[in-house]
């Protein structure tokens, strides 16, 4: 068994360790539903997750003609209640998650999740799915304070404290992932499986992988 270099390793979790966009998708619908506008496709829900379930339904309003601020608000926390009790009805790990979790359990790595989603539904999508146990840290888009989500460091940071310091490798599918391990100055994994927005090559990861299967080895190389 090949030693790791690091003593934590911090991952994303739409698009990195659950693939979410089916119940994303449904709550985005829900959403535009009620406000009146046409809902968005299955395969175009994906491409409009990485900064958050605020700003992937502002962008499916905005192509439709966009809303007034305050109207947008409301929609958007009847979108978030609808999410609440939706969240985790077709989510799912992605191929070899829990392998993946289980090996870095074995080899006495900690782990935390580092998500723009707010850190109560992570929460429960994780007890759902029986995920949430391996980690020492589920850090949510709401956890630091505003304006303190990725791209911002701040909650790499706050991973790297709660796992009792040492060395942090992240884990994640989006720019938003990847700016934010480098403003933290940690080396970074594009998981080219997810919802990248970025084409192969163009994410600016140390490396990137098409399956989580290939995660311990590229953390070996880097």
């Amino acid at each position: 068994m090949t030693d790791l270099p690091f003593a934590i390793i911090g991952f994303d979790l739409d698009g990195t360790l659950l693939e979410t966009h089916r119940d994303l998708g449904a709550a985005v619908n829900h959403a535009l539903d009620l406000g009146g506008f046409d809902p968005v496709p299955a395969d175009h829900a994906s491409d409009l997750i990485g900064g958050g379930a605020k700003i992937m339904l502002k962008q499916a309003v905005d192509e439709q003609g966009g809303l007034p601020d305050e109207e947008f608000r409301k929609l958007y926390k009847r979108m978030l209640a609808y999410y609440a009790e939706h969240n985790a009805v077709h989510t799912q790990p992605y191929p070899h998650a829990r392998e993946v979790l289980a090996e870095l359990t074995e080899r006495k790595i900690a782990m935390a999740v580092v998500t723009n989603k707010f850190e109560s539904f992570a929460r429960q999508i994780l007890d759902t799915l029986g995920l949430a146990e391996p980690f020492v840290a589920i850090i949510g888009g709401d956890t630091m304070g505003k304006g303190r989500a990725k791209p911002a460091p701040d909650p790499i940071f706050e991973a790297i404290r709660r796992g009792g310091g040492g060395n942090l490798a992240f884990v994640g599918d989006s720019s938003y992932d990847v700016r934010a391990a480098r403003a933290a100055e940690v080396p970074v994994i594009g998981a080219r499986y997810g919802y990248c927005d970025k084409p192969r090559g163009k994410l600016g990861a140390d490396a990137e992988i098409d399956s989580l299967a290939e995660l311990i080895p590229a953390l070996a190389r880097l």
